[in-house]
């Protein structure tokens, strides 16, 4: 039976830094199964935001997940040296998620669209595009209902940005994931969120893409005029 209760409520959300706000009075919740884009602009507090949200980071307020949630956080980019002696495998095998094995390893790969045989591969030897994607298949091993992307594909060509997206996609489809990510591309967030948070230390809309993704709540949200074409013509492909 579904459960109709939002998967996430976050209520008078605040954190600061040395008595400086960085975030403040955030209020929004998010349904299950669906993807929740954050935007905004550098130094919004976007971040902090998902180290509040995955415990990591004190903060005042209340932030209440479901009962008995996993969940998964997917960072920007592969934070360990690729030319460290580990194959793929043994990377996932670091996991240490309960009854690891191979198999589950290959089911893992699969589900991000990879072959099998990338398991033998050293990480210094795969893409940047890969890695992410072996990122991915590291957060689904502890078989999450929810997936955290930091700017999922922050180092990736435009290509391969594409096809992370397809892949994300694909798995909330799959495993009916809710995703909350942090994306700089308002194509992407029309064609992927079903609802935006748009942040910028405070909260300066919430809401589907289409009722909210206007030039008057841009204008607000990046600082202006300018900053808001300028945002445009950067992620018209």
């Amino acid at each position: 039976m579904a459960n109709n209760e939002p998967i996430l409520k976050v209520k008078d959300l605040a954190v600061k830094f040395n008595e400086e706000k960085i975030l403040d009075g955030l209020n929004f919740e998010i349904n299950e199964g669906e993807v929740l884009a954050v935007i905004g602009p550098n130094g919004a507090g976007k971040t902090t935001l998902f180290k509040a949200l995955l415990g990591m980071q004190p903060h005042d307020g209340e932030i209440k997940w479901r009962k008995d949630l996993k969940i998964g956080y997917v960072p920007q980019r592969m934070e360990i040296e690729t030319d460290i002696p580990l194959t793929v495998l043994e990377f996932l095998w670091l996991r240490g998620s309960e009854n690891f094995s191979e198999e589950k390893a290959r089911e893992a790969i699969k589900s991000v669209l990879l072959k099998e045989e990338i398991l033998d591969s050293g990480l210094g030897e795969i893409s940047v595009g890969q890695r992410q994607r072996i990122l991915i298949a590291w957060a689904l091993l502890g078989k999450p209902q929810v997936l955290l992307f930091d700017e999922p594909t922050a180092d990736i060509d435009i290509s391969g940005q594409e096809s992370i997206y397809q892949l994300l996609h694909h798995l909330q489809d799959k495993y009916n994931l809710t995703v909350i990510l942090i994306s700089h591309d308002l194509n992407v967030v029309y064609k992927y969120a079903e609802r935006v948070l748009c942040l910028n230390r405070k909260l300066i809309c919430f809401g589907s893409p289409q009722e909210i993704l206007n030039t008057e709540q841009i204008q607000k949200l990046y600082g202006g005029g300018h900053a808001f074409y300028h945002h445009l013509e950067k992620h018209q492909y």
